[in-house]
């Protein structure tokens, strides 16, 4: 017996740029109970008894209880290893249906020929195998160990095994073609097809055991699921157990009244690459990513639309996430777009949109009203005059939100602002709401049994109304109350031409202190040169700005001062 066993029966996941037909498994069994045992303890007696000429002892150790007490085999990748059953199943032609029976029939023909079984006790299931999906029925779903005991098949597996019965019953089938075990033995039709449509993405192959007596090996009910092995097809193989990798064996309890313990150990013995061919491996896959980067690059193309010189494109993805924190329930959004000056969209834009009506759900002790409401604005910015610096101001969005009840009553619940970012990238931001009140109880029990409340003339009070002209906007006396807040999710984009040359004349910049070999001090150069073509920049722009009868005048000055 062995003093430990190893315990983790679960699936490792392994990633490898081989194919996965050069997967080799090298697989051994070991019978390790009292039989065993004193089996061994008998072939000690003969041993020291053969001096003696002790005749009956030495029948016990005949070289084919060896073979009866463990198997190794190494299997490779969907590689057949016919189990005594099939080897009896697939000797008679007639049971042969599918062009698969009548190709093991030949195999298992050529294999009794030539007397070249390479196993008895350890065969696979492949996935081609029409059984191979039926395993998760009786074998898939251990509780314990590693064992053979079979929990039993669903009611919808009962009912169409029925239903297969009956239908095989009513054929008309040669005598000597044994019924019985060819039902007990295939799957239904209806229960293989549909497993194949949800497996259809994995390939897979089990590794079993026949773990029964040596006088009835090939009997279905000794079948213990060793090994399975999965993949995808992109690389991904799981293995289930992992490897034993020098660690303990795994435990199999076999099913029958003696309950056999037997050893299992398992390891990877494929051929592992020369350095020769995985540098030659290495540079082919190089070689592919480049030549695929290109083809997609050829895809797209070189050419992109670019705005004109001078403008500026802004193109916000946007979502409105959620509302929460607002006084009814059934909320929906209006929100329209502000352009400042200078500011213009494409004509089949639409600067105004609704949201739909959400009911709030209970998040935290909050009530949250989810929208995802998704939407698009595109803007484009253009100076007026060369001498203007920067973009003075952004695009604003404004926005209100209302609530709709059952008695079709409507009330505003708050009013809100958004200032588009001024810096491209993913943007989370959550505005805070208020709304007008009116003093007095008037107006709140009319919000409460009619609906309708007080409202805003310009959404755009919210912030600085554009048509406001002066230089202080008083709110004195004006009343408002906290409501509610508005998560938005943006996704900003700015695109301009500038931006480009400016990242062509920083790469070249670049190059040349490479060139130079100034590495060490390549920052500071660059962030010196920027900064003296602005300073440059600045000076002219004062220049051209300042009065000129004051330069001819600073200019005559110091010639009489020189003078």
């Amino acid at each position: 017996m062995a003093d430990g066993w190893n315990t983790d029966t679960g699936e490792a996941v392994y990633r490898s740029q081989d194919v996965v037909k050069n997967l080799k498994i090298k697989v051994r069994i070991e019978r390790v109970t009292s039989t065993a045992a004193l089996s061994q303890h008998f072939q000690q007696q003969v041993l020291s008894q053969q001096e003696g000429g002790d005749i009956e002892l030495k029948t016990l150790s005949s070289p084919a209880q060896k073979g009866d007490n463990e198997d190794e085999v190494v299997v490779g990748w969907q590689e057949k290893i016919f189990s005594q059953y099939e080897m009896e199943l697939f000797q008679t032609e007639a049971v042969c249906q599918t062009p698969l029976d009548r190709q093991y029939h030949k195999e298992v023909k050529a294999l009794i020929k030539a007397k070249s079984r390479r196993s008895r006790r350890i065969f696979t299931y492949t996935d081609h195998d029409r059984y191979t999906n039926c395993l998760p029925l009786h074998q898939l779903e251990h509780t314990d160990l590693l064992t053979t005991t079979k929990t039993g098949p669903t009611f919808l597996a009962e009912r169409m095994a029925t239903v297969k019965n009956r239908r095989q019953e009513r054929r008309t089938m040669d005598s000597s073609i044994p019924k019985t075990r060819i039902i007990n033995w295939e799957p239904t039709e209806e229960f293989v097809r549909t497993s194949r449509v949800v497996n259809n993405a994995m390939q897979t192959m089990h590794i079993m055991g026949d773990l029964g007596p040596p006088g009835r090996l090939g009997q279905k009910e000794n079948e213990c699921l060793l090994i399975t092995i999965k993949t995808d097809g992109h690389g991904t193989i799981v293995v289930k157990p992992d490897f034993n990798k020098g660690r303990e064996p795994y435990r199999i309890v076999a099913e029958g009244e003696n309950r056999e313990i037997w050893r299992l150990t398992f390891e990877n013995v494929s051929k592992s690459m020369k350095p020769e061919e995985k540098n030659k491996e290495q540079n082919m896959y190089k070689d592919l990513y480049v030549r695929h980067k290109e083809f997609l690059s050829g895809l797209v193309g070189q050419d992109f639309e670019m705005p004109p010189a001078g403008t500026l494109r802004y193109l916000m993805n946007g979502e409105i996430v959620s509302a929460q924190g607002f006084e009814y329930d059934n909320l929906y959004i209006h929100f329209f777009l502000e352009l400042p000056n200078n500011w213009s969209s494409l004509p089949s834009q639409s600067l105004s949109e609704v949201t739909q009506t959400c009911r709030t759900k209970s998040l935290e002790k909050e009530d949250v009203a989810f929208f995802s409401y998704p939407f698009t604005f595109e803007a484009l910015y253009m100076k007026q005059k060369d001498g203007e610096e920067g973009i003075p101001q952004w695009p604003v969005i404004y926005f209100k939100v209302l609530s709709l009840d059952f008695w079709q009553r409507y009330r505003t619940e708050g009013y809100g602002y958004l200032l588009f970012p001024a810096t491209p990238g993913k943007h989370t931001m959550t505005c805070h709401t208020w709304r007008p009140v009116q003093t007095g109880t008037v107006s709140a029990m009319k919000r409460f049994f009619i609906g309708g409340s007080a409202e805003l003339e310009d959404d755009s009070y919210v912030r600085t109304p554009g048509t406001f002209k002066g230089d202080r906007l008083s709110r004195f006396g004006f009343c408002t109350v906290t409501t509610g807040s508005v998560t938005f999710n943006l996704h900003c984009i700015q695109q301009a031409r500038a931006f480009v040359d400016a990242a062509v004349l920083k790469r070249r910049r670049q190059k040349v202190f490479e060139h130079l070999g100034g590495f060490s001090q390549q920052g500071a150069v660059c962030n010196i040169l920027e900064a003296f073509q602005r300073a440059r920049k600045k000076m002219q722009e004062a220049r051209e700005s300042f009065p000129r009868g004051v330069i001819n005048t600073g200019s005559q000055l110091q010639q009489e001062s020189s003078a």
